[in-house]
């Protein structure tokens, strides 16, 4: 029994050195080989060039201008008067550097484990450098990098459509290894929502270096996939022309084929992107923030408004769904309605009312009393149903990021937020786009595609993405004809009768137009108030916000125009102008064929 003993141990003592012996002689190896190469080659990642974001016509929103970066050698800190020096030869080279804060980036980044050169000056512009490159090259411890710097040539005319870069934070250097590379990355619009076609793929070289990691052979390069460009449907022609026509005004204008290719998208006021791409100050940081007009604020897809009058085509066309045969009767209008033993007045905008009201004249002068009717005999679920189906409260869809949906509530809806019951008098004032409803401009743009040509488009901004083309995008939604072409002519008329409410600005264009204007309220209206005051003689903050949607030419829709004027009064005076004028730029620039004579 001792004798097994002994020999079991020594098995077992024996079984360890050999099991040792292979993990050095043989498991140990691979590790001291890779380790081994990693002492003798060096891989560098070669940076994309970003790719360029042209409108339409090739003009160029967003390009890269060309520059240097400087960096410093690590470990400067153990010679200071050394690394004063240098940082004293790079100011007095370019004096409108500050020698503090390249102190506190070096600083920050410098650490006994840090090996790399350490970039103390992001961008030096292409014409500055090229005097100072060759006194500056001569110092071991500044490295010189070629730098690509964003550059946006139509600042304010593009800001909310391009968006911006900037400096990429440690999240989204975590996501992505190729913008912690860079180190720059899309951060609105365009530049956010295509980052990962524009920034491209890094490339790699790889170096047998010596000792002293000076690189002595090439021995594998891989080109970084770059210059992947976009094309977008936008004319900044246009977008330029529409922003500078607001004046002092804010609000949102949207130009739009009957496909979803958008032209114009203007939410003003609006920003200088090329603030944000070196990081923007304080001092300008406030000034965006404390403007009441909301100028960073992407209004297109971030306003959200109650859409007033605008609603009321989709509104008809909810009744038509819900209840069968309910827009053959006509509604009787004396200038408001009352519910049950209420003596609260639900009015009409026309004190007088309209008398008898059907469909096509509900439309044509807007009348508030027969959609209040109505939709007391339908109820909100059903009015809230539909106006979404009907691209209403709901996302577009558009390649932008962070799309408001905006609100068609319904008693669900009420509940969850207010834990609260619905009543009827918020079914009334929802029938006219009051109350609870919020809707952004493009909804409304893409509404009015709807009804023009029976589809919901999908807004798309990008025309062409990397060399390949956007494929359009849109549904049909089942709509009852008769009633659809009864809403047409009513749309008609609104802009070319003497009774429509647009007939004084779009009557006389150089294309049939038929639209919808609206008013919208921000504050209600007391109900002792027997005659409203003007809009023009509120406060300007508590005047209606301003609306008109329209399509062009009547007969066989090519595209939108959709205008929305900030506490603006009245739809027709303050925002049909400017779509008048964006009609007679469309025609004048050769969008449109047709002219009023040869289409009637």
């Amino acid at each position: 029994m001792k004798y097994k003993f002994i020999l079991l141990l020594f098995v077992a003592v024996w079984a360890v050195m050999i099991a040792r012996l292979y993990h050095l002689s043989i498991k140990s190896n691979y590790y001291y080989e890779e380790l081994a190469q990693e002492n003798i080659e060096r891989k560098q990642f070669i940076k994309p060039v970003r790719g360029e974001i042209t409108d339409s016509h090739g003009n160029l929103l967003a390009m890269n201008q060309m520059g240097f970066s400087v960096s410093i050698l690590p470990h400067l800190k153990r010679n200071p008067e050394k690394l004063e020096e240098i940082i004293n030869r790079i100011v007095e080279t370019f004096p409108d550097l500050n020698k503090t804060v390249m102190m506190k980036v070096y600083d920050k980044h410098n650490s006994p484990y840090n090996h790399e050169y350490i970039k103390v000056v992001d961008f030096i512009h292409y014409p500055d450098m090229m005097g100072a490159y060759p006194s500056l090259s001569l110092h071991p411890e500044i490295k010189i990098e070629a730098e690509t710097k964003r550059y946006y040539p139509y600042g304010v005319y593009s800001a909310h459509i391009v968006g911006y870069t900037g400096k990429s934070n440690q999240k989204e250097n975590d996501q992505d290894p190729v913008v912690k590379e860079i180190g720059k990355v899309g951060k609105s619009g365009l530049e956010k929502q295509y980052n990962d076609v524009l920034q491209g793929e890094l490339g790699h070289l790889v170096s047998k270096v010596t000792a002293t990691n000076k690189a002595i052979e090439v021995i594998d390069k891989v080109p970084p996939k770059d210059n992947r460009n976009i094309q977008l449907n936008i004319d900044i022609n246009l977008q330029k022309m529409i922003h500078d026509r607001f004046g002092e005004d804010s609000g949102v204008a949207i130009v739009m084929r009957t496909n979803g290719d958008i032209l114009a998208a203007v939410s003003y006021p609006s920003f200088d992107p090329n603030l944000f791409v070196g990081g923007i100050s304080h001092k300008d940081w406030q000034a965006l923030q404390e403007n009441v007009d909301k100028p960073f604020t992407n209004k297109v897809i971030h306003g959200a408004y109650p859409p007033g009058s605008t609603i009321k085509m989709g509104m008809a066309l909810a009744f038509s769904k819900a209840k069968e045969g309910i827009l053959e009767s006509e509604e009787h209008c004396a200038g408001h309605i009352t519910l049950g033993k209420s003596n609260h007045k639900f009015r009409c905008w026309s004190r007088w009312g309209h008398g008898k009201v059907d469909l096509k004249k509900a439309i044509r002068e807007s009348c508030d009393v027969y959609f209040y009717n109505k939709s007391l005999k339908v109820g909100i679920n059903a009015m809230s149903k539909y106006l979404k189906e009907f691209g209403l409260g709901v996302k577009t869809g558009i390649d932008l990021p962070k799309e408001y949906a905006g609100v068609m509530p319904d008693k669900e809806w009420k509940q969850k937020r207010y834990k609260q019951p619905w009543y009827m008098g918020e079914t009334v004032i929802a029938a006219i786009g009051q109350g609870y409803d919020l809707v952004t401009p493009l909804q409304v743009a893409r509404h009015t595609a709807l009804i023009a040509t029976g589809k919901l488009p999908t807004p798309k901004l990008a025309q062409v993405i990397d060399g390949k083309k956007v494929e359009k995008e849109g549904k049909p939604v089942t709509l009852h004809q008769r009633y659809l072409q009864t809403i047409r002519e009513g749309m008609y008329e609104v802009c070319n009768t003497r009774k429509g409410t647009g007939y004084s600005t779009l009557s006389k264009l150089p294309v049939v137009v038929a639209g919808k204007t609206g008013t919208s309220q921000v504050t209600s209206i007391p109900q002792s108030t027997m005659k409203r005051l003007k809009e023009e003689e509120m406060e300007y903050y508590h005047r209606s916000h301003a609306w008109i949607t329209t399509y062009a030419p009547y007969k066989d829709p090519e595209y939108i125009v959709t205008v929305l004027v900030e506490h603006g009064g009245h739809g027709g005076s303050t925002a049909g102008p400017i779509a008048a004028d964006i009609h007679k730029w469309l025609y004048k620039n050769g969008y449109y064929k047709q002219s009023v004579a040869d289409e009637f």
